[in-house]
Order: structure tokens, then sequence, then C-alpha cells
């Protein structure tokens, strides 16, 4: 009987409409990838306590994307992102050259972007993915040398432990990430920030540019140009007299190895604030494939007419080793009250689920969980069972808003909570996308927005767990956990990051109960939503309830 229902299902993923990249808006699958035609199956509905829970500063580092610049949803928080990260040299202990002297000074990371136009003379029209609020914001980006040595690992009495760094540093501790005492001359009006060029998009009104870089070089020796063409990168010049002095002049043995360079060059700090009035904007970026190029010219061991040869050269530095993601939230007042008032006894009306250093909701099915003896007495066989998860559309007036960037989540991640890890529906599903979007994978396990085709706004979230539920009436030894829920920017992401404190959920029912990870790829997520809970005051037809189909002997 279990087998029926799913294989009618599977055939009616195939026709689903194609979805596009996975930074813009769709009508998500969800609902409709899989028919609710339950062919006179019993259902029951079981009441669910849902509640707010607040992720307090928690580990940022061995993100695979990070989020820099401010973003301000107007439902959540004003959220300020900066960056931190170990720099490696591309090749060690390298031959520099005599005498060399710096032409220029480029940190390129590249966009999340795809091609929308090519036009007649090759170039390409792009559009950038992953940018959050205003397509034309504006920052003040300032990049300095770090005086924080980022290691990836520390040793404690002789045993080796994962070095942690979490969100909160830069509020608690930004001065030690800003290396004051470095190089200071002889350039008139040298500052400590690196990308000090005179183009002011670099620095104090820095914006995400769509633009596609042409490149131009000549050949040498037959004077032939060429052109290059780049996809839109973030591309600041820095300071020549910093790298000259730092790099090109350092004593040999500084560049030997990468443990004496780390401890030499501890790396980049990127610090964002406001660029005065102008409206601002956050940007993913995958850091790993940034890269400093240092061209320079040196002497060759080659003279001509008693001249001496030189040649140019490149030098690359790598943006890789440990990283911290560093936030700053100013929370709106609604939202705050939200977590200050949750329940853990009542459950709460809303349910603010918000990535980052924000929050995400506990389920907990005790009312599946009184009547699981009734359910193996009667000999009931668990078809399918659901969470439909209602979007309040008023909780988040604003959003989405295209020309003001703001974005629904496309999907949340239902865990269990208790263990932090998968439910057993997310390990069994093994389907893969069905678009060109990696994280459209586990479609039949789901947690993908449904979108309204007219308003364009997200209805409902649908979670299949129907796995998880067999298991727990099936084995009597089986745990009804607490099941988290959160947005997540990656479905194939599934490990947990740490708290920096862990938190007592419960102190009066479970004093030895902590809250004490959240799962990484909501920490990568700067998005959030709010979601009906299960309080017996929320409207019926918007209620969380756990749904079970049924067959039901004679």
């Amino acid at each position: 009987m279990y087998n029926t229902s799913f294989f009618k299902k599977i055939l009616l993923i195939v026709p689903v409409v194609l979805l596009y990249s996975c930074d813009k808006d769709f009508n998500a699958v969800g609902d409709d990838l899989i028919g609710d035609n339950h062919f006179g199956l019993e259902s029951e509905k079981y009441a669910v306590l849902a509640y707010n829970q607040e992720i307090t500063p928690i580990q940022s580092n061995g993100l695979a994307v990070n989020g820099l610049g401010i973003y301000d949803d107007g439902v959540f928080s004003e959220r300020t992102a900066s960056f931190a990260t170990q720099v490696s040299l591309a090749s060690y202990a390298p031959s520099i050259g005599t005498a060399p002297v710096i032409k220029s000074v480029t940190l390129n990371v590249p966009y999340f972007s795809h091609v929308t136009a090519t036009n007649p003379d090759g170039s390409s029209t792009y559009a950038l993915d992953s940018i959050y609020g205003a397509p034309t914001g504006k920052i003040k980006l300032s990049v300095y040398e770090s005086g924080v040595q980022m290691r990836s690992s520390y040793f404690d009495n002789g045993t080796q432990n994962a070095q942690m760094y979490y969100t909160d540093e830069d509020q608690t501790t930004d001065p030690n990430y800003v290396n004051f005492n470095t190089y200071k001359g002889p350039t008139p009006g040298f500052t400590d920030r690196l990308n000090n060029s005179t183009n002011v998009l670099e620095n104090d009104n820095f914006f995400f540019s769509s633009v596609e870089y042409a490149d131009k070089s000549k050949d040498a020796t037959t004077g032939t140009e060429t052109t290059t063409r780049v996809a839109p990168e973030m591309r600041l010049n820095l300071n020549k007299a910093f790298f000259q002095t730092k790099i090109l002049n350092a004593p040999a043995n500084k560049l030997s190895a990468s443990d004496v360079f780390q401890e030499y060059f501890r790396g980049l700090y990127f610090k964002v604030e406001k660029s005065g009035t102008n409206p601002s904007n956050m940007a993913l970026l995958d850091f790993t494939k940034g890269k400093i190029n240092i061209k320079y010219r040196a002497k060759t061991d080659i003279t001509t007419d008693n001249d001496t040869i030189t040649e140019a050269r490149t030098l690359v530095i790598n943006l890789s080793g440990a990283t911290a993601s560093l936030m700053q939230d100013v929370k709106k007042p609604a939202y705050q009250a939200a977590l200050t008032s949750a329940s853990v006894t009542l459950g709460d009306e809303s349910l603010y689920l918000k990535g980052g250093q924000g929050s995400l909701a506990v389920l907990e099915l005790n009312d599946f969980g009184s009547k699981l003896k009734e359910i193996r007495d009667k000999g009931w066989l668990v078809n399918e069972a659901n969470l439909v998860f209602h979007i309040d559309s008023d909780k988040i007036a604003g959003i989405p808003n295209t020309s003001a960037g703001l974005r629904e989540p496309k999907r949340v991640y239902l865990y269990d909570l208790t263990n932090n890890i998968p439910i057993v529906d997310y390990a069994a599903d093994g389907s893969t996308s069905i678009t060109s979007d990696p994280k459209l994978s586990k479609v039949i396990y789901s947690g993908i927005i449904n979108v309204d085709p007219t308003s364009k706004k997200g209805t409902t979230y649908k979670i299949r767990l129907t796995n998880h539920i067999r298991n727990i009436i099936k084995k009597a030894d089986a745990v009804n956990v607490k099941l988290g829920l959160v947005v997540t920017e990656s479905i194939n992401i599934t490990a947990s990051n740490k708290l920096k404190s862990r938190i007592q959920m419960d102190p009066v029912e479970n004093p030895n109960e902590y809250f004490t990870d959240a799962p990484r790829a909501s920490v990568m997520s700067p998005l959030g939503t709010v979601l009906f809970g299960g309080k017996s005051t929320v409207p019926d037809e918007k209620r969380l309830k756990l749904e079970i189909y049924y067959t039901k002997p004679n």
C-alpha cells in the first residue's frame, strides 16, 4: 500500500515546467509537483507545538558563500556583513627578481552572474545573482591588512581542535581586525585602507557592478593587441607602496612556507559601513575564488647596449584559508518582541525564520505522540505525512519586492533538532533537480516555496516527513524528537555550526536540554520569512498541523 502512491507521485514529476536560476523569482515546485489526490485514503490531522528560537552569535567560518554589504528587509533587521579571510601565496618561495617595481595591484573576486544578451561586438550583458537590497545600492568598503592570524585549528592540552570564528566578532573585537601598526609611508596621505583608489566607486561609494570587463594586452614581440573579456567581478586597485614593501621587498624567508607567510601577512579584513545617505545592498560571494594580482617588472641577467632588460611578472596571492562572516544586526521591534516573548509551552502564533545570526522555529509533535498506542493497536499504515507552513503575508508586507531587491527564501529545511541531523526523508530522497539549479534537488522531501502565479508572492512551504513518522510508529523505542525549521541557502548542505554560547531551551520542564547548533546553510542566508504557527488562536485554514494519510484496515 505504501508504494502505490509513491510511484504515482514520481510519474507526476516528469511534466513539470523547468525553473530558472537559483536566485531568480520563480513559480516553485511543491504542492503542484507531486499530486495530492490520495485516492480515498483517510487523513488525520494533529496539532503542532511550534515556537521561535533565536540564533545567537554562531560559528561563521567554513561557509560556502559569505555576505558582504548591508541588507535591510524592513521586517527582521538591518544587517551589516563584513568579512575576514586568511591569504596564501599561489607559489611559495617565489623568485621575485632583482629590483622589482610594482605596476599595479588588483583584488579580484568574481560575482555570481549570468549572461542576458550577447552583443554584436562580442561582449556580453550580464545580470548579477545573489544581490539583496537596492539594485543600485552603495556601501562604504574598506579593505585592511588583518591584525588577526586566522588559524584553522589550535592545541589545548595536547589535543588539536578546530578553530571557530563567530558572527559577533566584528562588534567585540573590531580593532583587532585592522592592523593599524603596519606600513605608514612614504606615500603622502596614505592611510591604512588598502583600497585607496581615487575612484570612490571602489571604496566610499562602492557598488556591485554588472558590467563586463574588457582587459587589453599587447604582445611584446609582435605588438598585437588582444582583448580578454571577464565576467563581472569585484575589482579593487590596492595600495602599491604597501605591497612593494610587504611582498616584493620582504625577506625571502617570510615567503618561504605557508605557516611563516600567514604569521607574517595575516590576511584581509573587508569592513562594511553605510555610504552616506545612499541606499545599500548586499552580495553573497565565494571569496575562495578571489585573488590579489601583483603585476611588476624586475631586472633580468640580459643587457643590450649596456642597458639592463626588465621583464613583466605577476605574483598571485589567493584568498584562501580560514574565513569569518562578521555580522551586526539591528533588529526591528516586532521581530525582537517575537523572539523575546517566545513560548515553549503554548507555542507562538507567528514563526520568524531568519538566516545568519537570526532565528528558527522549534516543532514538537506531541499531539501525534500521544496517539501512538491507538495507531499501533489499530494497525494503521502511513501512506504519506506532511507539514504545510502558510506564509503570513501581512507580517512580511513589502516582501518580495523586485525593484527594492527584497526576496523571500526560496526554500526551508526541516531537520532533527535534537540530534542536529537530517530527518530520514531527506536522506532517503535521491531525486535530483529538474532544473539547472542543484539547490532544487530533493523535490519529494521538498520545502520549496509555492508562489501565487498572479501576485508572485509565496503562499506555502510543504515538507514531507512520511518515513520519519513511519519510523516513530514502527519502532517502540523511537524518540519523538524536536524538529527545527530554518531558511536555507543550499539544500545540499546539512552540516551544523556551533553557537558561541549554548542556550537553555526549557529551564522548567527540561533544564538539561540546550540549543547548541544551527544548520550551516541557514547561517549563509540573509533572508527571512514569517509563517503561521500551530497555536489554537491561528485561523484554522492557516494553522500549522501535521497531516497524515492512513490506510486503515477494515
